[in-house]
């Protein structure tokens, strides 16, 4: 089991960083072989569950998750949401907040509990080391704002 944690700065306002965060879907989009599929009906709240399916052609695994904690962020609130990993081979939880700032821009932490099955703990550091790099590219792709003129 490793516990990690990391902060990102965003020049989006915190509505809009959450809006991106929490659209489940895009998450595919920013980690290799990995397709989301949401199972619940819209919109997200407690109990949505959603699918992350990483492949390699035939050869991949399911990593389901539940939204267990549900606080969007409201005027100079953070929002909060916590989501628990209820798969047979990767466990554990992952909760982000996003806090706005008083210029219009917004942060977001995130901290994950993260097992993974039949990896000893010989490995835990490189998963930890990984999976923060990994989380931390999916939140900064998530959150980019788009050149202007596109």
């Amino acid at each position: 089991m490793v516990l990690f944690r990391f902060a990102r700065e965003t020049s989006l306002p915190a509505a809009e960083a959450w809006r991106r965060l929490t659209t489940w879907e895009r998450h595919g989009d920013a980690v290799p072989l990995t397709r989301v599929t949401v199972r619940t009906p819209p919109p997200t709240r407690v109990g949505t569950v959603f699918v992350a399916r990483s492949a390699l052609g035939p050869v991949g695994f399911d990593d389901p998750m539940e939204v267990v904690g549900w606080h969007p962020p409201e005027a100079a609130s953070p929002g909060r949401c916590r989501l628990e990993k209820r798969g047979s081979f990767v466990t554990g939880w992952a909760e982000f907040e996003v806090r706005p700032s008083s210029v219009g821009t917004s942060t977001v932490l995130w901290q994950e509990e993260l097992t993974v099955r039949l990896l000893p703990r010989l490995f835990d550091r490189v998963l930890a080391f990984a999976a923060r790099r990994m989380f931390g590219r999916v939140v900064d792709r998530l959150t980019a704002t788009a050149p202007p003129g596109t």
